[in-house]
């Protein structure tokens, strides 16, 4: 299922694309993230400044996986997602060398625990460890707390912006 697998860019979602994109929202996020409707995941999208996807497809257009940047308060955020069926061969990893290619910052929110399930009733493991392994810094001391989500804020700056001791 990995063979054939390439990241397209693109800040138009097709309807196609935008019904994949949220299908896998739907199944890989926390059930209390889920959108109700399309239209609802559409308005999401629409509220979002300067916004680009990057979409992990197969030859046969099927996506499995999303990321998505985009502007708030003068920063650049993140959200990724990966079908569970590709999860462990190096394809979030892939998709955020994509994003890490463009940007110089990355900001996001992450769940860091394992409380909230999914919509199939499984656990939805927190994937802090993964960012930590891709270079991205914990925040602890920025959260977002509200009934919908609990996360802590990562942030990934790029090695050459970094200032010098």
């Amino acid at each position: 299922m990995t063979e054939n697998l390439k990241i397209i860019q693109t800040t138009e979602l097709n309807e196609q694309a935008k019904k994949q994109v949220f299908d896998l929202w739907n199944t890989e996020y926390p059930e209390k993230l889920a959108y109700n409707s399309l239209t609802e995941f559409e308005n999401y999208l629409q509220n979002l400044n300067n916004h680009k996807h990057f979409l992990l497809t197969s030859n046969i257009d099927l996506i499995l996986g999303w990321a998505l940047t985009f502007e708030r308060d003068n920063q650049t955020w993140f959200a990724i997602i990966l079908s569970e069926k590709i999860k462990g061969k190096g394809l979030g990893r892939k998709m955020l060398d994509e994003l890490k290619k463009i940007e110089h910052i990355l900001n996001g929110w992450v769940i860091d625990h394992n409380n909230d399930r999914k919509k199939n009733g499984l656990i939805y493991v927190s994937p802090l460890k993964f960012y930590e392994k891709c270079g991205f810094e914990i925040q602890n001391y920025m959260r977002l707390e509200l009934d919908k989500i609990s996360a802590v804020k990562i942030k990934w700056t790029n090695e050459n912006d970094k200032a010098s001791p």
